[in-house]
């Protein structure tokens, strides 16, 4: 009856993700903790060689999940969802969202997984001296302009997911500075767009006879707490095709998929972590020097604060994982068994703890799409062993859990070489979900403790909510490290693991073995079409 009457009553904090195969939407209450949801699943297409989302779909996908957020607070709380304290929309990081000055869409959204950059990355990391990786806005930026597409010179205003979605809701063009630190380098003092790159771009510009500059066309940077705007009425008819929510709605900077998950694990504040697992998985490091050099496999981006952040993001993780488990499904089937989807994952994790430590020789290079941290413009998923490889159920699981992150740890490697440290690193996401085995294989990648906290599966849109609180309810001078830590997260419970030696043996073995399969999966992508 509590929560009930704090729902009616319009006290709920609201976050919206869009992530690569989920759009979710989470309710917290009170004390931060989630409510209600509801979600819906959607998927990118590759179209003419371009992966991408139709932006209707996004809509559609949207007031799906507050549909059915709407519905669990109605069969939970008997209450009406009719107003709302605070909102915050996040989606999944950077890609390239151009508009003209009438807001039409120039181009098909380019989304994170595409690796079609690598010219304009290449060159702009050389411009800069900083490194751009190939998913980010500025790169397609160029690449667009290198390639001489006709939009080009028509666009007015570019975006990214979560920035095109947010200004539609309230009518504000801005990115959180964590979502801006993936559109174009961001000076973590001024916490704005770096003014000397900028000025290169922009006379790059100039030598190719394009009559806009950078400033004319990128979103206002703003930091986390800022005022980002309200639900306007249009917006909230957007939101809730019911016509039952009240537009006034507070609304908070939008950000990545990066940062709200470094807010849903507490990683905001020096020498923190977090490793994000799904789809594709990342790590953030919140550094406390730079670091010695440019590396083009390490992106800097910041967290919702402006602090510079060491990112290491795998366009790959679970999608090989659950290509293997609709096999076994197929295999279950056809046998006649009852075996649901959630047995097998359950079966892949924890025979993979009883697998040899590296595998016993069996590879899983999990490719679907490119990877840029080894230097990989497509994929192709495949299995390697030689002849003599124990190719058992555990060895062949374990492949599939450790082939998962083997990019990751590969990136995560010269983290290690810079000495970089970390006090605590927080894993979340899908991976995460069996309990007692990514865990453990996660430490020993990355040679760190690695903790999962109770809210790990609550993942993005949590963290997005969070942010929304922290729009809504901070005091004069709270930073958001502190009102995460010290409100937030205060109780917060979590386990901890921490590296096994023959592990990271095991690991370390696994992982060489991944990267002498690279030569294999280069000449798959070259042969196989």
């Amino acid at each position: 009856m509590d929560i009930r009457k704090w729902i009616e009553e319009g006290n709920g904090i609201l976050g919206i993700e869009l992530g690569s195969t989920r759009i979710k939407a989470v309710l917290i209450g009170e004390d931060h903790a989630p409510i209600a949801s509801g979600d819906h699943t959607w998927e990118n297409d590759l179209v003419d060689g371009v992966w991408t989302y139709a932006l209707k779909d996004a809509w559609s996908g949207i007031q799906d999940a507050y549909k059915n957020l709407a519905l669990d607070v109605k069969e939970k709380y008997g209450a009406e969802l009719t107003s709302l304290k605070g909102l915050g929309v996040s989606a999944m990081m950077h890609g390239y969202l151009p508009f003209d000055k009438d807001g039409n869409q120039l181009c098909e959204f380019r989304t994170w997984r595409n690796t079609m950059t690598g010219q304009a990355a290449g060159e702009l990391t050389q411009k800069f001296s900083f490194n751009i990786p190939q998913r980010w806005s500025i790169a397609h930026l160029y690449q667009a302009i290198l390639n001489g597409e006709e939009h080009v010179k028509d666009i007015a205003h570019l975006t990214t997911l979560a920035g095109y979605i947010h200004e539609k809701l309230s009518g504000v063009n801005a990115l959180g500075v964590g979502e801006a630190s993936g559109m174009f380098p961001i000076d973590s003092e001024k916490l704005c767009y770096d003014e000397k790159m900028a000025a290169v771009f922009d006379g790059i510009l100039k030598e190719k006879g394009i009559g806009w500059t950078l400033s004319d066309i990128l979103p206002k940077v703003l930091n986390a707490g800022d005022d980002a705007g309200v639900l306007t009425l249009e917006g909230a008819k957007l939101l809730d095709i019911s016509g039952k929510l009240q537009p006034g709605v507070i609304m908070a900077p939008p950000e990545g998929d990066a940062g709200t998950g470094m807010a849903a694990t507490n990683s905001v504040a020096v020498r923190t972590g977090n490793v994000s697992a799904g789809t594709s998985v990342f790590s953030m490091v919140v550094l406390e020097k730079p670091l010695s050099k440019v590396y083009e496999e390490i992106d800097m981006v910041t967290t919702p604060s402006g602090k510079p952040v060491a990112m290491v993001h795998c366009n790959n993780c679970t999608s090989d994982i659950n290509a293997w488990a609709n096999v076994l499904k197929g295999f279950s089937d056809a046998a006649g068994l009852t075996v649901s989807m959630g047995d097998i994952y359950t079966s892949i994790f924890k025979s993979a703890m009883l697998g040899e430590k590296d595998c016993g020789g069996v590879v899983n290079v999990n490719f679907l799409s490119g990877e840029h941290v080894v230097g990989l413009n497509a994929g192709r998923p495949m299995i390697v062993r030689t002849p003599e490889a124990d190719m058992n159920f555990s060895n062949f699981s374990r492949s599939l859990v450790l082939g998962a992150i083997s990019a990751l740890k590969v990136g995560m490697r010269i983290l290690e070489k810079e000495n970089v440290q970390i006090d605590s690193l927080l894993g979340h996401g899908g991976y995460f979900k069996t309990p007692g085995t990514a865990q453990n294989l996660l430490a020993a990648a990355v040679k760190s403790p690695v903790s999962v906290m109770e809210t790990a599966g609550e993942g993005g849109p949590w963290g997005m909510a969070l942010l929304a609180a922290y729009r809504v309810n901070k005091k004069e001078g709270q930073t958001l490290e502190s009102y995460l830590s010290d409100v937030v997260f205060a109780n917060a419970k979590s386990v901890t693991v921490y590296p096994d030696a023959q592990d990271e043996i095991g690991m370390d073995k696994y992982t060489d073995r991944f990267i002498c399969a690279l030569d294999a999966q280069k000449a798959a992508v070259e042969k196989i079409n």
